[in-house]
């Protein structure tokens, strides 16, 4: 795994900004844009794309993580999360985007976002403290 220092979260936060110039939001125009980490240092970006209907868009966050799996595979582990968007709105990753990363990342990976006072850093665990589990036998 790669060290995660405040300079390579800069970095990811750059790659965030930069996906989030290819967002397909005529209809917000919430353009925001994620890069993960991987544990073996990949990193791999998503984008929102809307749809006319509203319930078939998908986050920039989750783009980012089905592109992974589908790059990388099943086994991926999220080391670090960025978002971004060209709003300068505040954009932590939705509820539906913490647990469907919570499948893959790690319990301390960093998670990167602009907040309501500035760009704000907490622990994976820290955006989501019970996401729901499953144990199969």
């Amino acid at each position: 795994m790669t060290k995660l220092t405040r300079a390579s979260l800069t970095k990811l936060m750059k790659q965030a900004q930069k996906a989030a110039r290819n967002s397909y939001s005529p209809y917000s125009k919430f353009r925001v844009g994620a890069a993960l980490e991987l544990a073996d240092g990949h990193v791999v970006t998503g984008t929102n794309v809307e749809n006319v209907s509203f319930g078939l868009t998908i986050c920039a966050e989750r783009s980012a993580l089905v592109r992974a799996v589908a790059e990388y595979g099943p086994k991926i582990r999220i080391a670090a999360i960025a978002v971004a968007n060209l709003n300068g709105k505040a954009s932590p990753p939705c509820g539906a985007c913490r647990q469907m990363l919570a499948e893959f990342a790690l319990a301390d990976a960093p998670v990167i976002f602009p907040g309501a006072k500035g760009v704000r850093t907490m622990t994976f665990s820290e955006i989501l403290p019970s996401g729901s589990e499953l144990k199969l036998k």
